[in-house]
């Protein structure tokens, strides 16, 4: 419906003069923020249809098959790792500063004299040299805090218990704070609650409100696209991959699958069903599957497991059936997705801005001047996905800068090894995404924008540029009248 709408009405402008052209192109300039770019011909849609509808396809068939019944947990429904413990709410009523040996709670470095039996006596102490060691016993005291703590939800709230905590301790309490609590039915009385975690539910949702409220002022309504296809990406990431993975499916399968939804998804809701956004489906498409073969190939290569954090290694403890080495390239590639929908987007963007600016370039000069954008592209998001990686690891790089490795060393052990070939493959196919999405856009606006390059094209050209140089729309008209 949509060609015959435009393709039909190629003389009308005329009589009107040349405000139809320009308000065509105007129009044009902003569809891609609210709306479908410039429609492309029949012809044009069903090549892009044959190549889009069966891989659409395909990635719903893949959803259906891996949808996961539901995680197995370990033991009665719960994993044991304390995030699914049960918890209510607690709060802090004051906090007072006490001597640690009164509440049995003196440090280890003052208690450590050297003695076999140095057992931290309040009163006396273990003799002279003991006493004199450090500070124990009876000298300097080790000042700690006792918190006390009140449940303010559940079957016992307005029951407090006290909680102390150590000079050294990375975590303080302050009068007011708010608290989570875990909560152990089965032990005593007086230890079936303990400080689980901060409730940061407040400054958390403040600052996502905060976020949304910036993306929705500054994008408005392609802002509010973005929003839902958070939404959705998330929701594709927790209720099919996740689940998909512990389940036992082959992560990597997973990850293609969920990855393609989460990008068809994603880019036709943000920048409209349009072959634009096709030609930029299509070019993310074949970088993830660059992405997909190199890592393959270079973590088997390097002997890379996977297995090189506690996190990596308690999961596989918990669900042995998961393969780790597959959850290292599912990784890699959901990881490249978020970087390649901007990249490959942008390429297609400048390709047809270009033509809208230019509509006589030939394919070469269009090529050439989109690469132009493209490399500018590709030397700031590069550094910056390497950047991310390394702020990610960087704990880990200060422990092998402390032990004061050569480079070499760390670059080949292991732990590193996986984030430099984590980087290396998501930059490679970043790259490699910018050429190939740019040239994919160029074959596309050209075939269907301008007749074929032959010596017939400059006789249409001349004759369309009686009509003015900003009526492109009519210029495209007649060359496929030809």
């Amino acid at each position: 419906m949509t060609a015959t709408q435009h393709d039909h009405p190629p003389e009308q402008p005329h009589p009107s003069g040349q405000a139809p052209g320009h308000g065509h192109a105007h129009g044009h300039s902003h569809a891609h923020s609210h709306g479908p770019a410039t429609p492309v011909s029949t012809r044009l849609r069903k090549i892009i249809a044959v190549v889009l509808i069966p891989f659409t396809v395909a990635v719903v068939a893949g959803l259906v098959a891996l949808w996961p019944d539901g995680p197995e947990h370990t033991t009665h429904g719960r994993s044991g790792l304390g995030f699914d413990q049960e918890t209510v709410a607690g709060r802090v009523v004051k906090v007072a500063e006490v001597d640690c040996a009164d509440v049995n709670a003196q440090p280890q470095a003052p208690t450590e004299p050297g003695q076999q039996g140095a057992a931290p006596a309040p009163g006396g102490g273990t003799g002279g040299a003991s006493g004199a060691a450090g500070g124990g016993s009876g000298g300097g005291k080790s000042v700690c805090e006792r918190a006390t703590i009140e449940v303010t939800s559940g079957k016992d709230k307005g029951r407090t218990f006290p909680e102390i905590v150590q000079p050294n301790a990375s975590r303080k309490f302050s009068a007011g704070q708010e608290l989570k609590l875990a909560y152990a039915p089965k032990a005593p009385k007086n230890l079936q609650y303990s400080v689980s975690d901060i409730n940061r539910s407040f400054p958390m949702a403040l600052l996502a409100g905060v976020f949304a409220l910036v993306v929705v002022a500054v994008g408005r309504l392609r802002g509010v696209f973005a929003l839902v296809a958070l939404a959705i990406s998330f929701g594709v990431l927790t209720l099919f991959i996740l689940p998909a993975i512990l389940q036992g499916s082959n992560p990597l399968v997973v990850a293609v699958v969920g990855g393609s939804a989460i990008m068809l998804l994603a880019l036709y809701m943000c920048h409209g069903l349009s072959a634009r956004t096709s030609v930029a489906v299509l070019g993310t498409l074949v970088s993830l599957l660059l992405i997909g073969v190199l890592g393959s190939l270079f973590i088997g290569w390097a002997s890379l497991t996977g297995n090189t954090d506690d996190q990596t290694g308690l999961v596989h403890g918990l669900y042995p059936n998961i393969e780790i080495k597959g959850l290292l390239l599912a990784g890699v590639i959901i990881g490249s997705l978020g970087v390649l929908d901007d990249v490959t987007v942008t390429q297609t963007s400048a390709v047809w801005e270009l033509r809208e600016a230019d509509p006589t370039a030939s394919r070469r000069k269009l090529y050439a001047a989109a690469m132009r954008i493209g490399r500018d592209h590709i030397a700031s998001v590069v550094n910056t996905l390497v950047l991310a990686y390394a702020g990610a690891s960087l704990p880990l790089l200060l422990l092998f800068s402390i032990a004061d490795s050569g480079v070499g060393t760390v670059a080949t052990s292991e732990i590193v090894a996986q984030e430099i070939v984590r980087t290396l493959v998501g930059s490679i196919g970043l790259v490699a995404s910018v050429p190939v999405t740019t040239a994919l856009a160029v074959l596309v606006v050209s075939a269907d924008h301008t007749p074929d390059d032959g010596g017939a094209s400059g006789g249409g050209t001349s004759g369309s540029g009686a009509s003015g140089g900003g009526r492109g729309r009519g210029r495209r008209r007649r060359a496929r009248a030809r």
